[in-house]
């Protein structure tokens, strides 16, 4: 996937991956389904394919899909160079009731990183929490919100584990609340000559990291004011976005910001291995 910076306007249309239920957020893909509710996605998309000879919707019960094509946690894992940027990132983000009080949302990416390891993407001791797992390719964008008032890295990391590996990192930051550390944050993506130019460690407010299990992809995001300002107390985005929190990043959504993109980064990521793109004979 060839990095390329995206820039505002353009005449490209906006991208939207569809209006949010209230409160989304899921950190893996089908694992936690009720086995009643299980059963039931089973029979039905047991039934689509027999008509239609379709395989979507296997992944979320365990299939590895068409015989020979490899399974869709392993597709998810090559995705990093095989999908264009504009489909991980999409130059617009439209983010229907992703702000504070389900207020609408828009993001406009501002810069794509070179894809890279993960040596200078986390503070220190998050980097060794995800050390288990390894780190394949890390994939960032930068955005900024309708008013330029906000600046949000989100990034993709693809790692080298299987999807026992991923299930144990999961386990661990739910256990520990490793998401919640303010020792274990995100680094942004300062872009050079765009709003985010002065977007380093010490402006991070808010930030969200989510293990996905069914596939080897750790997502995250991490969320700032776009003029520089410093912050002395970063919250994670599910604390900033509790009712009756008064912390700065909490007032200014900030931790809306954070996990309403990375929610949409993580849906389309979804979207692409469950209908992965034709290719060209």
């Amino acid at each position: 996937m060839p990095p390329h910076a995206g820039t505002p306007g353009n005449g490209r249309p906006v991208v939207s991956f569809g209006e949010p239920e209230v409160g989304y957020k899921e950190r893996s893909w089908g694992v936690r389904i009720p086995p009643r509710i299980a059963a039931v996605a089973a029979c039905a998309v047991l039934g689509l394919g027999l008509i239609g000879g379709a395989v979507t919707g296997s992944w979320l019960i365990g299939d590895s899909g068409d015989e020979g094509g490899g399974d869709r946690f392993t597709q998810a894992g090559e995705l990093w160079h095989s999908v264009p940027v504009d489909q991980l990132f999409p130059p617009t983000v439209d983010g229907q009731g992703a702000g504070p009080g389900g207020a609408d949302r828009t993001w406009t990416r501002i810069a794509v990183a070179p894809d890279s390891g993960c040596a200078n993407a986390f503070d220190p001791l998050l980097r060794k929490a995800l050390a288990p797992v390894g780190c394949e390719r890390l994939l960032r964008a930068t955005y900024t919100d309708a008013t330029q008032s906000y600046v949000t890295t989100v990034g993709l990391l693809f790692t080298d584990a299987d999807a026992g590996a991923m299930r144990d990192l999961d386990t661990r930051f739910t256990r520990d609340g490793l998401a919640d550390r303010t020792d274990l944050m995100p680094l942004p993506y300062a872009a050079k000559n765009t709003l985010a130019a002065d977007f380093g460690a010490a402006q991070r407010a808010s930030w969200t990291i989510s293990v996905l299990t069914d596939a080897p992809v750790v997502a995250f995001a991490v969320s700032g004011w776009a003029d520089g300002r410093t912050v002395d107390t970063p919250e994670s985005a599910e604390k900033a976005m509790e009712s009756g929190d008064t912390t700065p990043a909490a007032q200014a959504g900030l931790g809306n910001e954070a996990q309403g993109l990375a929610d949409r980064v993580e849906r389309a990521l979804r979207k692409t291995v469950t209908s992965p793109p034709e290719q060209s004979s």
